[in-house]
């Protein structure tokens, strides 16, 4: 039930007594009764109906119950109310309460005084205190005043930018521009809100790209794990094929050095036979030259010298292995040559899955569109495709029959009007072709490329937060020059000029 059902009209206060007119409105017993005391008529103050004498007024018993069930429970609501509103750190207690400090629920800026649930009934209910200024509780009610006049600071100087009262209004801010603290609070309010709501914007923006770099670090993280696989595995290839290379260099010495061991003693064998046959005649000749009977008839009996060879006519000589490391190894790089041909296409592969769109360079060398068909530039043509900053970037480029090139990434703050410095630290990482067969990659200083072929399509890769610059030979899947570890920092442009 509203309290409004049992406000009096007269005091405005819950009903003491309730008495009732013959019209049928009710009224405090002691409100009518000294309302017709001093009134000359007799009449109800609610719907002006006269009576030619005092009615007899006698107690509405059954307005009077309910009003005192009313008072009943709103006691019994006001004091659980103050048991759940014990003031708590941070909040305003009510200066009122003298023990237990409750919670304010309103600061009156008439009074300079905040008020508990309790405590602010009467600027609720009596006549002389609703015309007081209430608003949300606040702790230095002080501040809310006026210093100068005393007067509750009510609107706001826009050409000061200040909390005035209605006499500084009128005596020192005469001519200045005012709004109510209200409004200009409402106002301050919906420009916090629009604030917060950038503030959650970039918040969101930020946890969306926390969610973006995390996405790529999980895919960075595959991508680190399969090069893993992939380097364990050619690398235990070409250990492997390494230590199949060594052994068999070590058989094939080993059996060299067998076989020359071998020969050699086959020759020490025939040698040591033939020195045994030898010195059994010297001791036969020895033995005959020392008997004095008979040497005649002994010198028939004496064996014939055994056949002989001229052992020094004889060739042998160490057995030379000069080669055979450098032809293992020859072989070995030629196995590795291939295998890294193999590895350089499967790159290769990859790297044109971001191949860019093709493109359409205008006659004037300025333009350029997308287009469905290959274009053949004309000599001294200088090209920037649209630029970027992030993420990664290939395309090709037919040098076939140019006598001088230039090629590579340039970044946007560049001077494109004059000759651009082809170095890293101007900002430029670039590879060309000079004096019709020199080839060079700009890297502060020359560095001279010593190609195998003279490429005819050369494909450069961009990664851009990988800091890598690549450039192939598309024809001989070969890596003509790599510029790693670079520090880009703003959008890069492709750069292409031939002549």
């Amino acid at each position: 039930m509203s309290e409004d059902l049992f406000l009096c009209s007269i005091c405005l206060d819950v009903f003491t007594d309730p008495v009732s007119t013959p019209c049928g409105h009710n009224f405090c017993k002691n409100c009518i009764t000294q309302h017709w005391d001093i009134n000359d008529r007799c009449q109800c103050p609610m719907c002006k109906e006269s009576f030619t004498t005092r009615p007899d007024v006698h107690v509405n018993t059954f307005i009077s119950e309910m009003v005192s069930q009313f008072r009943h429970e709103a006691e019994q609501k006001r004091s659980s109310s103050s048991e759940q509103q014990v003031v708590k750190p941070g909040e305003v207690p009510c200066d009122i309460c003298a023990a237990t400090k409750l919670k304010a629920l309103k600061s009156c800026l008439v009074c300079l005084v905040s008020f508990c649930e309790t405590h602010l009934e009467p600027h609720l209910t009596a006549s002389g205190l609703k015309r007081h200024q209430l608003m949300d509780p606040v702790k230095n009610l002080e501040d809310r005043m006026c210093r100068k006049h005393d007067k509750p600071l009510e609107l706001f100087c826009k050409t000061d930018h200040t909390c005035v009262c209605m006499l500084c209004s009128v005596l020192d801010h005469e001519t200045h521009e005012f709004v109510t603290l209200k409004e200009e609070s409402e106002g301050k309010k919906a420009e916090l809100e629009k604030t917060e709501a950038e503030i959650q914007q970039m918040i969101q923006k930020r946890r969306l790209r926390i969610q973006e770099i995390k996405r790529l670090v999980n895919f960075s993280k595959e991508h680190a794990d399969g090069e893993i696989v992939e380097g364990v595995r050619v690398f235990s290839a070409l250990m492997e094929a390494g230590q199949s290379g060594m052994d068999e260099l070590i058989e094939l010495i080993e059996k060299k050095q067998r076989k020359k061991e071998k020969e050699g003693e086959s020759l020490i064998e025939g040698l040591e036979q033939e020195i045994s046959e030898l010195m059994e005649r010297s001791s036969e000749v020895e033995k005959l030259s020392k008997s004095e009977d008979h040497l005649l008839q002994s010198l028939q009996s004496l064996k014939a010298a055994p056949p002989t060879k001229t052992w020094m006519e004889i060739s042998f000589s160490p057995e030379s292995h000069r080669g055979t490391v450098f032809r293992a190894v020859g072989q070995l790089e030629e196995m590795l040559s291939k295998d890294m041909k193999n590895l350089v296409k499967a790159e290769l592969k990859k790297v044109q899955h971001y191949a860019a769109a093709d493109l359409m360079l205008s006659y004037n060398g300025k333009l350029v569109h997308r287009a469905g068909v290959r274009q053949h530039l004309p000599d001294n043509t200088s090209l920037c495709i649209n630029g970027f900053s992030s993420g990664r970037f290939y395309y090709e480029v037919q040098v076939k029959g140019k006598t001088g090139w230039t090629l590579g990434v340039v970044t946007e703050s560049i001077n494109r009007k004059e000759n651009i410095p082809l170095r890293p630290d101007d900002g430029s990482w670039t590879i060309c072709l000079t004096n019709g067969d020199e080839y060079k990659a700009f890297a502060g200083y020359d560095v001279f490329l010593n190609l195998k072929w003279r490429p005819e399509k050369v494909g450069m890769f961009v990664d851009y937060e990988e800091g890598l610059v690549s450039f192939y030979d598309v024809d001989a899947a070969a890596v003509m020059h790599r510029f790693t570890d670079c520090s880009f920092t703003e959008k890069l442009y492709s750069h292409f000029e031939c002549w």
